[in-house]
């Protein structure tokens, strides 16, 4: 399979469980890795039929904006869930890196792997014979 990717999105958000954290934005750096078959996109050389990762962006930073969230967990569980229902991929990876969090660390963060569900197999109504 192939992969699109975003790497070091930049969303600048209100992020954290401290009170003084949820009356400022800070920056969240988010990697992102979308499977998905781009063979016929590229043969046709159609954007129509790849995942668009300027829409992918756009998405992602409206979702993460639209109101505070406390954990990074929540951040990449929501982005998650949303790249799996509304873009054309099996299967995302999702890492959020909150720099400046611990003072002796570049950066801390989450990294999750999630798949689409898999649509059950069609069975014999009738039942075995």
């Amino acid at each position: 399979m192939d992969i699109v990717f975003i790497k070091q999105l930049q969303v600048d958000t209100v992020i954290g469980v401290y009170d003084w954290e949820k009356s400022i934005q800070q920056r969240l750096l988010l990697d992102l890795a979308l499977t998905a078959d781009q063979r016929v996109a590229a043969a046709r050389d159609d954007i129509s039929l790849t995942l668009d990762y300027a829409v992918i962006a756009e998405k992602v930073t409206a979702l993460i904006t639209a109101q505070p969230i406390e954990l990074i967990e929540t951040v990449a569980e929501k982005v998650a869930t949303m790249l799996l229902t509304e873009f054309a991929t099996s299967k995302v990876e999702v890492t959020v890196s909150k720099p400046g969090a611990v003072a002796q660390a570049q950066t801390v963060g989450v990294h999750i792997v999630r798949s689409a569900p898999v649509a059950p197999a069609a069975t014999d109504s009738q039942g075995p014979a």
